[in-house]
């Protein structure tokens, strides 16, 4: 049947099919994992040890997408980690439950509501104070990967 299909018939339905993983990867399932404040989680890759305390230093990859399945920011792409202390408010609150809970090793799929992110406020983009990096009220999906803690 593929080959009665044209070309562009074929690239339209590779696209579709693109754009529903994209959505169906930012939605939470389900079967998620719930932390206290409510950020839903899934882990791809248990890690081992212990998950950091606070205080103690995290470093991590992300990459974080708008539910529309945009990617606003990434670490993993650039190859650069990020180092964050807990309890010192470095990150979103959703990040600070979420590493308590994760040990050296572990890969997981979150989804901040907008309430333990960016909230009423939204983010602006620093290249252009009129408009918003993440609009207010937001909900957040990372790909989340603990390399060390320390």
């Amino acid at each position: 049947m593929l080959a009665e299909l044209g070309r562009s018939t074929l690239c339209i339905v590779v696209l579709l099919a693109a754009t529903t993983a994209t959505y169906a990867q930012s939605t939470p399932a389900t079967d998620t994992l719930r932390t206290l404040n409510g950020a839903r989680y899934v882990v791809s890759q248990p890690g081992n040890g212990t998950p950091a305390k606070a205080g103690q230093q995290v470093t991590v990859l992300y990459t974080g997408f708008l539910p529309n399945g945009r990617i606003f920011d990434s670490s993993a792409t650039e190859g650069r980690p990020l180092k964050i202390r807990l309890g010192r408010n470095e990150v979103i609150k959703g990040w600070e439950e979420l590493l308590l809970l994760l040990p050296p090793g572990a890969r997981a799929r979150v989804w901040i509501p907008a309430a333990l992110a960016y909230g009423a406020k939204g983010t602006r983009n620093p290249d252009n104070p009129d408009e918003y990096l993440i609009a207010p009220n937001t909900d957040l999906v990372f790909d989340i990967a603990v390399l060390k803690v320390k």
